[in-house]
């Protein structure tokens, strides 16, 4: 699920437009069936949509959110 916040310059940076192609292909069992579109692919251009997907992921990297469950990093004392 996407956060609402915008990723900082330094995660923007870091999208490149390699990846932002390569990320908005879709694998075959992503790509709608003729005649019958798929509702969660939306009405956004795919590019775009790899691109705000890559720069949140990028954000997450460099301001990882401790309180966040895949942004932590806990130590095995805190599991206890």
């Amino acid at each position: 699920m996407p956060s609402m916040k915008e990723p900082s310059p330094e995660a923007l940076a870091n999208v490149t437009e390699h990846n932002i192609e390569t990320r908005s292909r879709l694998l075959p069992e992503e790509q709608a069936v003729e005649g019958h579109p798929d509702p969660a692919q939306g009405d956004l251009d795919p590019k775009v949509q790899a691109a705000a997907i890559l720069a949140e992921s990028e954000e997450r990297t460099i301001n990882a959110d401790p309180d966040d469950a895949q942004g932590g990093h806990r130590q095995s004392e805190d599991t206890v």
